[in-house]
């Protein structure tokens, strides 16, 4: 929705919507804007990247997957690997970037990533 519409169904002026809105995405609580569907889009690349880390650099490589446009949610999980990335990419190409990117990040020790094909229905 536009800043003006936002301040309406807020009830603050547009001018107050917008500077709050500024700040937010300045202090990184709000980091892209993005639409979100139940649909599946195809020819998008979607992919779950299992990542093992070196030592105590949970937070560093959080934070360094955070700032990877890729990748749009991290989770922490248990077992063999100590994060999950999921993935959303527009090219087989663009997935290859991003899991240099990842790859490449200081105290990421290991990933494996897997494709997501269709959805299985039953």
């Amino acid at each position: 929705m536009s800043v003006t519409e936002l301040a309406h169904k807020a009830g603050i002026s547009r001018t107050t919507a917008r500077v709050r809105l500024q700040s937010l995405m300045e202090s990184g609580r709000i980091r892209r804007f993005t639409i979100e569907t139940d649909i599946d889009v195809e020819g998008q690349v979607r992919a779950i990247t299992l990542v093992q880390l070196q030592g105590r650099m949970s937070r560093t490589v959080i934070r360094a997957l955070h700032r990877i446009a890729d990748v749009s949610t991290v989770y922490a999980t248990n077992g063999n690997w100590d994060l999950v990335a999921e993935i959303h990419t527009d090219s087989l190409a663009s997935f290859d970037r991003a899991l240099r990117e990842i790859r490449e990040i200081p105290g990421v020790q290991n990933s494996e990533s897997c494709l997501l094909l269709a959805p299985v229905v039953s």
